[in-house]
């Protein structure tokens, strides 16, 4: 009887296995893979966060993650808004959609927006996601004097508004911003 359970209890756990497995590989062979170009933005986008202090981001996003290049069959299915990228979590894919690759100035722009995404492989929602690149910019590199005219920086830094509205509540600050830490009294008088 005992011996029978066992049996039955692993299985149980193969079919389980088998059949997540199966799911993970629908999602990643409906979607192409990124071509050699965009594979090479996306890698020179992750070597700078490593470069910058974001050893572990950058580890997960080049040992963990796949990266599509058009939606699979389940980010089909969902109605979305224009976006650089999207991340099925607990699955660790990660779509770059053409945004990310053409809305950008540069590198820094791309990491920015793929250290938003491993926080959802990491199991993140929006609101912390948001909130983490925005209070992580500076040591990024990417600040709004370098890309406070992108239409990158304008997109992300509403979509934080919108997300993580409590953030930006400093009278201190242009913009009420509180991660940018108060204005000293001589960039007052000469902005």
């Amino acid at each position: 009887m005992k011996k029978n359970i066992v049996s039955r209890i692993r299985t149980l756990i193969l079919v389980c296995m088998a059949t997540l497995a199966g799911f993970y590989a629908s999602l990643v062979f409906s979607a192409a893979s990124l071509i050699d170009e965009e594979r090479i933005l996306t890698f020179e986008a992750i070597q700078l966060l490593e470069d910058k202090g974001f050893t572990e981001d950058a580890k997960m996003l080049r040992r963990f993650v796949v990266f599509r290049s058009n939606d699979n069959w389940l980010n089909a299915s969902v109605e979305k808004e224009s976006a650089f990228a999207a991340t099925n979590f607990p699955f660790g894919i990660i779509t770059l959609y053409p945004d990310f690759f053409d809305l950008p100035i540069d590198k820094v722009e791309r990491a920015a927006i793929l250290l938003h995404e491993v926080q959802h492989v990491r199991g993140e929602d929006e609101k912390a996601a948001y909130e983490f690149v925005w209070k992580n910019r500076k040591k990024l590199g990417w600040t709004a004097e370098n890309y406070g005219a992108s239409e990158v920086w304008s997109i992300v830094q509403k979509q934080t508004k919108d997300y993580a509205p409590l953030i930006f509540v400093c009278e201190f600050n242009p913009d009420g911003d509180c991660t940018a830490g108060p204005r000293d009294p001589i960039s007052k008088k000469t902005s």
